[in-house]
């Protein structure tokens, strides 16, 4: 279950102080990555409408093919497979999409995106979360319109509590995670994912 917050920023933007955040104690170094992700979809855009994307992408620690699914509570399920050369969809891939649609999948967006991530650690080095800061470019591959924009991504890591008995402290940390990005300017996304405003959404 992936549970992150996406926010719109600048280019000029400052980096937060995460050391405010209830929890962070130390912040990693920036880590650079290139990534590099197709998304495929129906003609009637039929694992959208059913609250899927389907992407294959190369760069990052999770190259591969990732499914999302529908949003459930603050996160939304994500399956992996490893990465394969070229676009055709590996078997499993496909018999999992098969629960979803038997319909040809065709290309709907290109995002690529150099990201600079950095590790959010607990005193006891836990991975509370992960910041990223994004610089996006998008192609719509059925209408051939271009898009960039700079936005930031915090994702929760298993550092972070989240069971039934942790709602304050989730809360706390959400909130500072808002506070904040906040602090420095930035502001809650309108767009639920890069592909919704990679497609004009």
């Amino acid at each position: 279950m992936e549970i992150e917050f996406k926010f719109e920023v600048d280019d000029f933007t400052r980096l937060p102080d995460w050391t405010t955040v209830p929890g962070v104690v130390e912040v990693g170094d920036a880590e650079v990555r290139d990534l590099d992700a197709q998304y495929l979809d129906t003609d009637d855009w039929t694992l959208a409408h059913a609250g899927y994307a389907l992407r294959r992408r190369t760069g990052g620690p999770d190259a591969g093919w990732h499914l999302k699914g529908p949003r459930e509570g603050h996160g939304r399920s994500e399956e992996q497979w490893p990465l394969t050369d070229g676009m055709e969809i590996p078997p499993a891939v496909r018999a999992r999409i098969d629960e979803i649609t038997d319909g040809e999948l065709k290309p709907l967006a290109r995002i690529r995106n150099t990201r600079t991530a950095y590790a959010l650690r607990t005193a006891t080095g836990e991975l509370l979360a992960e910041f990223a800061d994004d610089h996006v470019t998008t192609r719509d591959e059925r209408l051939g319109t271009e898009r960039s924009w700079r936005e930031w991504e915090v994702e929760l890591g298993p550092g972070t509590p989240t069971g039934p008995r942790d709602l304050q402290t989730f809360a706390a940390i959400v909130a500072g995670i808002q506070a904040a990005v906040r602090t420095v300017g930035g502001k809650p996304s309108t767009a639920n994912s890069k592909l919704a405003r990679a497609l004009g959404f």
